[in-house]
């Protein structure tokens, strides 16, 4: 990107995400709650940066790219160090790791190759629940909060010699939507997995035309 491009007020709030999130990779093993504060305000900032840049007309690719990169990132790291505090279900974390920047990334990489903007960018003629999940604004926060919550919730509460009531009921219903997020993660795979193939048809086609 230009120097313009990564000064972008959107791309500054995405920073201001990535410092959080490295200071809160930081804090974990040591200050839990510090930690899940600086991790949970990184991940409400990238409703404001997305948000920003749709209003100030200064939607990127590289925007896109480090929106996704930093959500991912962030993710992984916090199931890192769930693998640490948990090891019996490290195979759980480690499964929820693959399949979330295995989704993610392939679904990034099929709408570029589509000429979309954004993985936010959804063809209305697709899936139905993805449509629906990127389209509805208060779904896609509450399945991405949901699901940042459970696992915040799971390293919070590991720390915790005598935890509430409530923050075992408010796991209960993150770990629904968690393992509802963890569906579309699957649907992703699938259907971008269909659209590259349909991207690769299209050009063996087009191959195919010139050579004749």
């Amino acid at each position: 990107p230009t120097k313009e491009h990564i000064s972008y007020e959107p791309l500054e709030s995405c920073y201001a995400r990535i410092v959080l999130a490295l200071l809160s990779f930081y804090l974990m093993p040591c200050c839990p709650l510090p930690a899940v504060f600086c991790y949970l305000l990184s991940a409400l900032l990238d409703a404001f940066d997305g948000h920003a840049a749709r209003a100030l007309n200064q939607s990127t690719k590289f925007g896109a790219m480090l929106d996704m990169l930093t959500d991912r990132c962030a993710t992984m790291c916090l199931l890192v160090n769930l693998s640490l505090l948990y090891p019996s279900y490290t195979f759980l974390f480690q499964l929820s790791m693959t399949l979330d920047v295995a989704s993610h990334w392939l679904h990034l990489h099929s709408s570029m190759m589509k000429g979309a903007a954004s993985h936010k960018t959804i063809d209305l003629s697709g899936n139905p629940i993805l449509r629906i999940y990127y389209t509805s604004k208060p779904v896609l926060f509450v399945m991405c909060m949901g699901n940042e919550l459970f696992f915040c919730l799971l390293y919070v509460l590991h720390h915790i010699e005598e935890p509430a009531a409530w923050l075992y009921w408010l796991q209960g219903v993150c770990a629904v939507i968690s393992f509802l997020k963890a569906g579309i993660s699957v649907l992703h795979l699938i259907t971008a997995s269909r659209n590259m193939a349909a991207v690769d048809a299209a050009e063996r086609e087009k191959t195919m035309t010139k050579t004749q």
